[in-house]
């Protein structure tokens, strides 16, 4: 069994800084938790640490796919598991730095994930609710799959239509609750350590983060991944990436596509919350407001890792 600490919160909250600072301190080895750092070339909107950042600490599964491919829970699943053995076999602890809720619960809840592959019965479905997206819009399936599993649909925001038809198509083909996947018991040991801080706070940092990206390219890099086929593709459907994507199209102006960056990554870290509220045995802790509650989580890993 393999020690794996598990950095998790809502977004701007400091999770590298502290995964970087503890793996420095810890002989560890970070694994990105992030379902769109895996993306190459999207650097800025995904708050991607840059290797000038990462003070010597390695750093995994960031920058393993192009933008035309999928990356699924089971794919961050299976490459995690591989990588806590290996960073384990090196003698150094694996730390998980990432705040995608699924990814996290399908590693350390050991889902039982379907494969990617599908039969003809479930294109079938997939393809009837992808119009129903096409034609009604995103917001009209969301409420479809709100109806059939409230709980799924507290976790899967309206604008992941891929999430949303997956979950649907699971409640569909097995007459189960998506939100009801079965559990098995991991291999591994983990500690999860939570970050938060007060709303107003957080939504401050959130829009001033929004502001540096905007300052530091983002606007470049969406119109790179925009004249790339973003709008179609996965990699697209990222908060900070498809707001502007009316702005390029001519249909809003730029204040209004960064504001609703703004809007929508506020709304992002508060699914965030919840989602981790709910879903998992964390540790609290806001370094923010309490910069030496540093000391009770070393204090927490120590005794953690003499069990």
């Amino acid at each position: 069994m393999s020690k794996v600490i598990a950095i998790v919160g809502p977004t701007a909250v400091g999770k590298t800084a502290l995964s970087i600072k503890l793996a420095q301190a810890l002989n560890g080895e970070i694994i990105s938790g992030d379902s769109m750092q895996v993306y190459r070339h999207l650097d800025i909107g995904t708050a991607k640490v840059m290797p000038a950042e990462m003070a010597g600490v390695p750093h995994h599964l960031i920058d393993i796919c192009d933008i035309d491919e999928r990356f699924s829970a089971a794919c961050f699943k299976k490459m995690a598991n591989e990588k806590i053995t290996e960073i384990t076999s090196r003698n150094h602890l694996p730390i998980i730095a990432g705040g995608t809720g699924f990814y996290l619960q399908a590693l350390t809840d050991n889902l039982a994930l379907g494969s990617d592959q599908f039969d003809q019965e479930t294109l079938k479905i997939r393809n009837y609710w992808k119009t129903q997206a096409r034609e009604k819009g995103p917001e009209y399936v969301w409420k479809q799959l709100a109806k059939r599993d409230p709980d799924a649909s507290t976790h899967i925001p309206p604008a992941n239509t891929r999430r949303v038809i997956r979950a649907l198509e699971v409640i569909q083909k097995t007459g189960q609750l998506f939100s009801k996947q079965p559990q098995y018991i991991t291999d591994n040991d983990f500690l999860l350590i939570g970050l938060t801080t007060n709303r107003p706070a957080l939504y401050d940092r959130i829009n001033k983060r929004v502001d540096l990206m905007m300052a530091n390219g983002l606007l470049e890099e969406a119109r790179w991944l925009f004249d790339h086929n973003g709008e179609n593709l996965p990699a697209g459907k990222g908060i900070g990436y498809h707001e502007l994507f009316p702005y390029f199209q001519g249909n809003c102006s730029l204040d209004d596509a960064v504001a609703k960056i703004k809007q929508d990554s506020r709304h992002y870290a508060k699914r965030q919350l919840t989602w981790f509220r709910n879903k998992a045995d964390t540790h609290w802790f806001d370094l923010l407001r309490n910069p030496e509650d540093i000391n009770q989580i070393k204090q927490l890993i120590d005794e953690w890792l003499k069990k």
